[in-house]
């Protein structure tokens, strides 16, 4: 690992205490504790199971999104997702990506380049899809908080100029680089020649979404993934005893998930903590109540995953080093490739 990759380590781990400790300053631990032990464990089960449906569906989309460079099947699509998780969960720099990228390059023949390209597609479709889910449920909701309804009706309009521009890159992929060649005409060379690489490979990510079933395919398995893990976020408040309706479990998806651009701890360890807390207490949970819930629902998000993808990873061969050492595998596979090819 790099000095500058270390730094980022520690900054993610500084950046995870700092949320954690927002979100337990002040708080009576014994009642956490005491909403904890009330939890229905066994509805607690059904949902981390539940949880993993939806990392199937992902799996599914993925399939959809790759099918421009080559037809993978489901099942093994589905072993590398989990394995993915894992790594993200486990180790920093989300260091998972990578290895399902070089996992899949090695066993199923898909090139890194296109399949990262692929990669960034995906968060775009989140993105996308989480926005929506902040967008619609704040205005479903009608939450005290003002801020939070000025966000909502701010975000309305832009969020449906971001969606159309979307589309447009996708459909349309030569007006998307004339109008980013205009953008970018004021910016220094350098800079230029960097926007319009990442927009170019964006595109090129996008090339699946201009097959109709395809483009189908991957909206479906995109917004149907995040509503199953709204319904386990749901099922995990019924556990808890907490009285909260499905458009709030909605926002909660929504903004955890935006919340994961923030650099943090691996499986974003208080910052998660810290946005569930916020949207529970915003709807007029109580603190420990919310701050119970967030905790037992982290567990449900992180474990299922992490030990499916670790029993994948072992039965492909491999160890928990594999993880760490993701990207030197990435290099030395690229390398063996630019061997063949010269």
């Amino acid at each position: 690992m790099s000095s500058k990759q270390r730094l980022l380590v520690f900054v993610g781990i500084g950046i995870s205490a700092v949320f954690l400790y927002l979100s337990v300053r002040g708080l009576n631990f014994q009642a956490v504790l005491d909403a904890i032990r009330s939890a229905n464990i066994a509805l607690l089960i059904f949902a981390a199971a539940f949880y993993m449906v939806a990392i199937v569906v992902i799996a599914w989309r993925w399939q959809f999104l790759l099918r421009s460079i080559k037809r993978v099947p489901l099942w093994p699509l589905t072993k590398l997702t989990c394995i993915g998780y894992m790594g993200n969960n486990i180790y920093p720099l989300r260091a998972g990506e990578i290895l399902r990228i070089v996992l899949l390059q090695r066993d199923q023949g898909v090139p890194i380049a296109p399949a990262t390209v692929v990669t960034l597609t995906e968060r775009i479709f989140d993105g996308v899809v989480m926005v929506t889910f902040v967008v619609i449920s704040l205005n479903m909701l009608h939450l005290p908080d003002p801020t939070l309804q000025s966000m909502a009706n701010a975000a309305a309009p832009l969020f449906a100029i971001a969606l159309a521009i979307f589309f447009t890159a996708a459909a349309k992929p030569l007006w998307f680089h004339k109008l980013l060649e205009a953008i970018t005409s004021i910016l220094p060379a350098k800079i230029k020649a960097i926007v319009m690489k990442l927009g170019d490979e964006v595109l090129a990510g996008l090339e699946a979404l201009r097959t109709p079933k395809d483009l189908i395919g991957a909206i479906i398995t995109s917004y149907g993934t995040w509503l199953l893990a709204a319904v386990g976020y749901w099922i995990v408040a019924y556990a808890m005893h907490l009285t909260v309706s499905f458009p709030l479990m909605i926002l909660a998806v929504g903004v955890v998930n935006l919340a994961g651009l923030i650099p943090a701890s691996p499986g974003q360890l208080g910052v998660f903590e810290f946005f569930v807390t916020t949207v529970l207490v915003a709807a007029g949970v109580a603190d420990d109540q919310a701050l119970a819930y967030a905790f037992v629902l982290h567990v449900i998000v992180w474990l299922p995953a992490t030990l499916a993808g670790f029993f994948f990873l072992t039965r492909m061969g491999l160890n928990l080093g594999a993880v760490r050492d993701a990207q030197a595998l990435e290099t030395e596979l690229e390398n063996d490739n630019k061997a063949v090819a010269g």
